[in-house]
């Protein structure tokens, strides 16, 4: 993330979603694994299939198990001293920037699950956008919202003088 940053930019935060989003993809090939465990258990089952099916399952659970991996660790949220980055992408990389100074609301939304499980939704408005940029299953959203908020009101008010000190009569 280093070589990313623009000269003087501070990294403040950097966060990859919550890992409650890999079990819904995961959720059928665990299914498979439970159905050929149980399956190695009857007697009627040939022990030739048996092999064959565990041998099969297990390595589409291990690529499921990867591939969900690499999807989840491909996509980050930074926080700088400057700007809200959205990284997404492998081979091919998208980036979307939102400059602090233009960060207008964020608004949070967490389910009773991601309340329980620390995680949520997170939309950002942006003065010029067409839309709210939307971050799903963000860790800690509240913390990652009022870091967002913390830096841009730091940066709105650099460059604005401090008003005079009343004299004490």
């Amino acid at each position: 993330m280093g070589h990313e940053l623009m000269p003087g930019e501070n990294l403040v935060l950097k966060e990859r979603q919550h890992w409650v989003v890999m079990i819904k993809p995961l959720l059928l090939p665990i299914a498979l694994l439970v159905l050929v465990v149980v399956a190695d258990f009857l007697p009627s089952v040939p022990s030739d299939y048996k092999t064959i099916g565990t041998l099969a399952v297990t390595g589409l659970f291990g690529l499921s198990l990867v591939v969900v991996w690499v999807r989840w660790n491909s996509r980050s949220f930074t926080i700088t001293d400057r700007r809200v980055i959205l990284d997404t992408g492998i081979v091919s990389r998208a980036s979307k920037v939102i400059a602090l100074d233009r960060v207008q609301d964020i608004a949070t939304n967490q389910s009773l699950l991601g309340r329980l499980l620390g995680y949520g939704r997170i939309e950002i408005d942006s003065a010029g956008a067409a839309g709210a940029e939307v971050l799903n299953a963000l860790p800690h959203p509240q913390r990652f919202r009022d870091e967002v908020f913390s830096r841009a009101e730091t940066l709105r008010n650099q460059g604005v003088p401090e008003p005079p000190a009343t004299p004490a009569v």
